[in-house]
């Protein structure tokens, strides 16, 4: 099942796994809508698990980068929470849903009901079940699969929601290893997201590495251009 979602993630256009774009927005906010990644009963949801985010020390960051029990990009956003207390809420509960959203991607077929475990509020659960998985057929029973194709969508909609969180312009290599994905696939759903992708210089914490890959949202958006895989595709068709 796997290679075949493969092949056929390989035929399908990207864009159908990418959150809603609105390209005629007016603010960079407005382009992927917080609403459309996360609705209100979702984040009203995560109030419960965010709280041990809210009030965080430096001591507990630390020991959660030893145990890596969380993904780079939330434990170095750990590392700034806004001071002011209804911004530093809704930060926290974004990078909960975001660490959330990287563990998922790694599932692969799923066999509990709340596969993220109890601590994960039952609408995210569902939420993640009716979004981000395929179902298929395996000796007669239907199982949900964490596809490739899924696995993009995840990515798009972790990158949508990381924008949000650090002003519309993030590290989109700490997300792709975080992801485990390959650079040129984390390009690719960058590039379709309409992002402008440039080299990182001087970024706190990446001691002089150059290889770092910037993704910006700003207006107005790249004119999209059609992929090579694309040109291919259509003389095939």
């Amino acid at each position: 099942a796997l290679i075949e979602d493969v092949a056929q993630d390989d035929v399908q256009n990207m864009s159908i796994f990418l959150p809603p774009c609105h390209e005629d927005a007016d603010k960079p906010e407005h382009v992927y809508k917080f609403e459309d990644i996360l609705s209100p009963a979702e984040f009203e949801a995560l109030q419960g698990p965010a709280a041990a985010f809210i009030n965080i020390t430096p001591e507990e960051i630390a020991k959660k980068t030893e145990e890596k029990s969380h993904c780079s990009f939330v434990l170095e956003e750990l590392k700034f929470l806004p001071v002011d207390e209804k911004s530093r809420d809704h930060k926290a509960r974004c990078l909960w849903f975001l660490d959330i959203l990287i563990k998922f991607s790694f599932l692969k077929v799923i066999k509990k009901k709340y596969p993220m475990g109890p601590e994960c509020p039952h609408i995210i659960s569902r939420t993640l079940m009716k979004n981000f998985t395929s179902l298929t057929y395996n000796n007669g029973s239907v199982q949900n699969l964490v596809s490739a194709s899924m696995k993009t969508k995840i990515a798009a909609y972790v990158i949508a929601l990381a924008l949000h969180i650090n002003n519309f312009q993030i590290d989109l290599t700490i997300l792709q290893n975080d992801m485990k994905l390959q650079e040129s696939r984390m390009m690719d759903i960058a590039k379709a997201m309409r992002l402008k992708v440039s080299k990182a210089k001087g970024l706190p914490g990446l001691e002089n590495d150059q290889s770092h890959k910037l993704g910006t949202l700003s207006l107005p958006l790249p004119v999209q251009k059609a992929s090579g895989s694309q040109r291919k595709r259509k003389k095939m068709n």
